[in-house]
């Protein structure tokens, strides 16, 4: 799960590396507990780009929304089973939705493919 302040790396080639999450738009919070919004797989974010190659149209400072594609704490299906990766990981969004970068880094979570991500999906190298 991500949440404000929280610290991810990017998992696309459109220039950014690290990035840190400032808004949390999907996401729920339980009640009468931990109060601050939570972000799980397919979950769209608020970020700033905290570390970006030199040379990338995307810089150092820039903002973007973004959709959470990998977290680090584990995620519950619907057949009981649990997933969870070494690290949380977002891929940059453009105005319409669709990634900014042509390629993405790494597996995603199949829950992306119910939240309609069809075209992170098709990018990926796995689904898992």
């Amino acid at each position: 799960m991500l949440q404000q302040e929280s610290r991810c790396e990017v998992a696309d080639n459109s220039g950014a590396k690290i990035a840190y999450v400032i808004r949390v738009y999907g996401g729920s919070t339980r009640s009468g507990g931990f109060t601050r919004k939570t972000a799980g797989v397919g979950d769209k974010v608020l970020i700033s780009v905290k570390k970006a190659l030199p040379g990338s149209e995307i810089k150092s400072g820039d903002m973007s929304k973004a959709v959470v594609v990998r977290t680090a704490r584990n995620t519950r299906r619907a057949d009981g089973s649990h997933v969870k990766f070494d690290r949380s990981a977002v891929v940059l969004l453009n105005d319409e939705g669709n990634p900014k970068g042509t390629r993405i880094f790494g597996p995603v979570a199949r829950e992306l493919r119910e939240q309609n991500y069809m075209k992170i999906v098709s990018l990926a190298s796995e689904v898992v």
